[in-house]
Parts: structure tokens; C-alpha cells; sequence
């Protein structure tokens, strides 16, 4: 986790300094590097003077956006331009836009016989829920129809564009609700059914606006001749989330459609988050709409991207032997199979492992593990784990090996603010320094 140094092995709350950088490894192999957006990566104590952790400290050549992991889309902070502190903004000044203005300007004023790398990190649509209001009212009238009704049009969509099969019926997942009932949108009173829609309408705003913006970087690249020679990935870093009350469960309900639960814990609506990619050349239309089905995970980018590019990883950084994990996806990409491997997830104690088309996964590490055959039971709806309790022990154990080669032990249970605050007294010194 971010934010924090809690001066133990795992948590040292910002990226660390024992291992190269994507950004790093390319650029020493004659990369331009270019990053555009949210960092998230440095300790909150060292947003007032660099400490080593800022992006162009760690192998971007060029860089705008802000520090933080959240906040205001018309007043972030801290915003630095490199290293230079931002803290004047012109009055329609909006993040989103303002992070697809400084990519646009970085691919402008790139040498195009020298390759590239760049990282768009977009805060949108992470709360809080900030859009002009002009765009929020052009996507109102599509969520009057509620959120029972769009989660079904969504689900046959699903199902229309093979990404789901048309035998499945899309579940409804009760005890992730107070008292383990979700409430039906009628059930709702008008007040509540209002805020809905106008979370929901500006919620979309924000994606629209980020979309637009990537139209721009891609028309940027056509009008700079390099489009032909470029590889997108896109995608998301977790399911929707729940923060933010009632109304924002609900929300979240039909974002994450058909998977269960939300942001922060480690069920499939959690963790599971569309990759695409795509180039611009005019042979990759044949592949159009293929769909990929591949267990991947986020660790696996960085081996994919340095394959692609037919780069090394070194075997030593700042005199010290590295290891690069996950595996590179080039090969599912060309419809190859990969090699089997076990993946494993634990945040703020909520704990999975995926091995083999089963699934153990709990809310947190005081509930009781569920067993899930997600090659059957991709929604998670039915625990196996009494019928099966081999397998169920079998996949704890992994994990808890797992669990202690990573230092994920001991579990941390105070809620994040109150966390914050307790290794914040606890170690004053938060100079993100690794010992």
C-alpha cells in the first residue's frame, strides 16, 4: 500500500528502490520515456521535496500529473511538471483534460526516429465525481431507466459480444448489501433514485472525457506518422468501488456487471478488469474483436511490453541481483497458450489465489476461505469448499507459502485512515528511504 512507510517489508508505502522501473530498463535501451498522470508510488511525507521516487527519478525522461492517488479533478495536488512544483491553475482547468494536454505535447515534441514509451495514468473516473455540467446532463437520460433494467441490457450485451456464454444467467448478489438485501430499483425513494442518476450520469461524463482523450493522443500519433508503429494497452486497475455510501454500492452494483463484490477486495468484481490491445497497423484488423481468455495479471505488463520490444531485463540494479516477475502474454496475444502458473492476490487482508480454473478467495483474513470453480462458476456464486476440502486446503497452503516468501504477514485490520495515522506516530521518519 501507498501513503505510508510502516517500516516492514512489503509496506514500505511507496516504490522501491531495489528494482528497475519499466520506464528504467527501456530507456537504457535507447527508449524515450514519457509518463502523463497519476503516480501513487511515493510517500504522502514526501510530496513537498523529491526523494528519489518521482517519475523522473525513476526512468521517465518527461512528466506531468499529480503524486496522489486521489482528489480534486480542478485543484490536484501535488501536481509537479518533472520536478517543478504546479500550483496555479487557469479557471477551466480540469485534470483529466490537462493529462491528456501534456501527452499530446510530449508526442508532439518527440523525435520520431527514436522509439517511445509512454504511460497515460488517468485519475477518472476515481472519486471524487467531478465533470462539467453540460457533459453530465448529455448522459443523464440514459440511467432513468435504473440500475435492474441496465444490468440486464448490459448482461446480454455481454453475451452478444462473446464475452460471456448465452447459457448464463446473470446472478444477484445479496450479502454483499446491509442486511443481505439488495434493493430493487423501484424500491428506492425518488430522492435516492435522483442521486443515482446523477452520480451515475457524471460518472460517465468522466469516462467520456478521458475517451476523448485518448482520441486526441491517437490522432496525435496519425498526424505525427508514428500511429503504424504503435502498440496500445489499455486497461483498468481494479473492478468499481463501493466507497462512498449506499447510493455508491449501488452504482458500483451495475458497473461491475456480473461479477461480484467491488474495489478493495479480491472477488472477480474486485480484481477483474479488461485488457485491450491493439496497434495501428492495417493487418492487425484481422484480429478485431478477438477476445483473449488467457489468466493474466497485472504483473505480467512489464515481461509482455520489454518482449514486444525485444528488450532485456537486467540481472543486476544498483549492484544487486533482480528477478523480473510474471510472464510475458505475447504468446496468447498470437493465440499461443501460456504456461501454467498459480496467481495470487492479498489487499488490505483480502486474500485469493487462482490456480488451474479453481479459486480460493475470502473477504478478509477473519473470514472463512471460499472455494469457487470458476471455469463453471465465473460469478462466484457457490463455496465448494465442504464438498471439496482438499482442494481447499491444498490452495490454502499454497498461498500461505506464498503469503510468507512476500511479507504479507502480520495482517493489518485497522481501517486505512486510522493505519495511516498509526505508522505515521509510530515512525515519524517517512523519508521513504529503504534499509
Amino acid at each position: 500500500m501507498t501513503a505510508v512507510d510502516e517500516h516492514r517489508p512489503g509496506y514500505r508505502g511507496q516504490i522501491s528502490d531495489h528494482l528497475p522501473t519499466l520506464a528504467e530498463v527501456l530507456r537504457d535501451q535507447g527508449y524515450a520515456t514519457y509518463m502523463s498522470g497519476k503516480w501513487h508510488v511515493t510517500l504522502d511525507a514526501a510530496f513537498e521535496t523529491p526523494n528519489g521516487s518521482y517519475p523522473v527519478q525513476r526512468g521517465f525522461d518527461k512528466y506531468y500529473g499529480c503524486l496522489h492517488g486521489g482528489g480534486s479533478y480542478y485543484k490536484p495536488d501535488p501536481v509537479y511538471h518533472n520536478l517543478q512544483r504546479i500550483t496555479e491553475f487557469p479557471d477551466d482547468y480540469y485534470y483529466t483534460t490537462a493529462i491528456t494536454d501534456s501527452a499530446v505535447s510530449f508526442i508532439k515534441q518527440h523525435p520520431t526516429q527514436t522509439p517511445m514509451f509512454m504511460y497515460i495514468a488517468h485519475y477518472a473516473p476515481h472519486l471524487p465525481l467531478q465533470a462539467p455540467q453540460d457533459k453530465i446532463d448529455a448522459c443523464r437520460e440514459r440511467y432513468k431507466a435504473g440500475y435492474d433494467v441496465l444490468r440486464q441490457q448490459r448482461f446480454e450485451r455481454q453475451k452478444a459480444l462473446g464475452l460471456i456464454t448465452p447459457e448464463m444467467v446473470l446472478p444477484v448478489f445479496q450479502k454483499e448489501f446491509p442486511d443481505g438485501k439488495r434493493p430493487a430499483w423501484t424500491e428506492l425513494t425518488p430522492q435516492q433514485q435522483e442521486k443515482w442518476i446523477t452520480d451515475m450520469a457524471t460518472y460517465a461524463a468522466m469516462i467520456e472525457i478521458m475517451d476523448s482523450g485518448i482520441g486526441k493522443v491517437i490522432q496525435t500519433l496519425k498526424d505525427k506518422g508514428m500511429y503504424e508503429h504503435t502498440l496500445f494497452l489499455f486497461m483498468s486497475d481494479n473492478g468499481s468501488t463501493s466507497e462512498g455510501g449506499f447510493i455508491k454500492q449501488l452504482m458500483a452494483d451495475l458497473s461491475n456487471t456480473p461479477y461480484r463484490s467491488y474495489k478493495q477486495w479480491v472477488f472477480q468484481g474486485g480484481t477483474s478488469s479488461p485488457l485491450i490491445l491493439t496497434d495501428g497497423r492495417s493487418k492487425s484488423q484481422t484480429e478485431k474483436g478477438s477476445i483473449c481468455r488467457e489468466p493474466s495479471h497485472i504483473i505480467d505488463i512489464f515481461p509482455t511490453c520489454l518482449d514486444i520490444a525485444s528488450a532485456h531485463y537486467p540481472d543486476t540494479f544498483h549492484n544487486q541481483k533482480v528477478k523480473l516477475a510474471g510472464t510475458s502474454l505475447l504468446p496468447a496475444i498470437r493465440k499461443q497458450k501460456i504456461q501454467p502458473r498459480d496467481l495470487f492476490f492479498e489487499h488490505q487482508t483480502s486474500c485469493a489465489i487462482l490456480s488451474d480454473g479453481w479459486k480460493l478467495v475470502r473477504a478478509n483474513g477473519r473470514q472463512p476461505w471460499e472455494l469457487i470453480h470458476l471455469t463453471t462458476d465465473p460469478f462466484e456464486t457457490q463455496d465448494l469448499s465442504e464438498q471439496f476440502p482438499l482442494k481447499a486446503k491444498e490452495l490454502e497452503n499454497k498461498w500461505t507459502r506464498w503469503a510468507e516468501q512476500q511479507h504479507v504477514y502480520p495482517f493489518e485490520y485497522r481501517p486505512w485512515t486510522e493505519r495511516i495515522n498509526y505508522y505515521q506516530s509510530l515512525y515519524p521518519d517517512q523519508k521513504g528511504k529503504e534499509n
